[in-house]
């Protein structure tokens, strides 16, 4: 199909990009991988009056300080797979961003434009959440950050204001007793998620057991979802070692259980019930392994 008409302009700053999104309104949207926007507009599923292009806004790369890892919204997918900054302190993402469409998606993709979208089967999404992130959202009023826990709102919709736009996304840095494990079920190579889970363990400072833990998962509701430390109650002082009966099949069948996603064409719910058992308690093994350093 072919795209409705639109008018088509080029920002060079964000300032520029809000007080256009501003004055357009409901009619305007962003533009910048393209790479949800383009097949909305061409299936007709968008019909916005105004893009306002963003990619000239902006040309800075990821940065470290203050132990925390700054990616700019227009950073690329392929960035985030290949700079040095991002495969040592988030290394989570990096694999992550290896499930997300294909290498064309990758090339154009953006992590703020992946955040802003707010798919359900996001792995970036799910990234943001088990790491703490934080995006910084500017609008007409100036910038404000809001946590990647209070970003997601239901299907494609997130706490971003009609005229904010986000700029930045601030990960905490990895730390050394720190492990992670992303896992994924497809049906085939570059297709959206059936369930995925983003795992983050930390280890105590004396011993080889966990202090604490964070679970994300995709694809099993309107949004990407963060377990809660309810769900994640009797990991802390364990250490998983892929028995049937330890800490990990107990928090993943608990966190199971708490969800209650939807069948559609792609899976019934129950059997994303049964992927999300099975996922999280093989995250959380790979995860400690990981922190233990019986893992690369």
């Amino acid at each position: 199909m072919v795209a409705p008409a639109f008018e088509y302009v080029a920002a060079g700053s964000y300032d520029e990009a809000v007080r256009l999104l501003a004055d357009g309104g409901d009619e305007a949207k962003i533009l910048a991988g393209g790479q949800s926007l383009m097949p909305m507009l061409n299936l007709r599923l968008a019909h916005p009056e105004l893009i306002i292009d963003i990619n000239a806004a902006d040309d800075r790369q990821p940065s470290v300080a203050g132990g925390m890892l700054r990616l700019p919204a227009l950073t690329r997918h392929r960035v985030l797979l290949e700079h040095d900054l991002v495969r040592r302190h988030c290394p989570l993402l990096a694999a992550a961003v290896w499930h997300v469409g294909n290498v064309r998606v990758r090339n154009r993709g953006t992590v703020g434009g992946s955040l802003a979208h707010a798919d359900p089967t996001s792995e970036i999404g799910s990234c943001a959440l088990a790491t703490g992130a934080q995006v910084i959202a500017r609008g007409p009023g100036g910038e404000r950050t809001v946590p990647a826990s209070e970003l997601f709102v239901s299907y494609w919709t997130t706490a971003l204001a009609a005229s904010e736009i986000i700029t930045d996304v601030l990960i905490p840095a990895g730390r050394p007793r720190q492990g992670w494990s992303f896992q994924e079920m497809v049906r085939r190579t570059s297709d959206f998620a059936i369930v995925a889970v983003a795992a983050l363990v930390e280890l105590d400072e004396r011993a080889d057991t966990i202090a604490s833990a964070q679970v994300a998962l995709a694809g099993v509701a309107d949004r990407v979802l963060l377990a809660g430390p309810e769900l994640l109650a009797g990991l802390t002082g364990s250490a998983p070692a892929g028995g049937g009966d330890d800490a990990a099949v107990a928090v993943a069948a608990r966190i199971a259980a708490s969800v209650d996603p939807a069948d559609d064409l792609h899976a019934s719910g129950e059997y994303r019930r049964r992927l999300v058992r099975v996922l999280t308690a093989r995250a959380l093994r790979e995860a400690y392994a990981r922190a233990a350093g019986a893992v690369a």
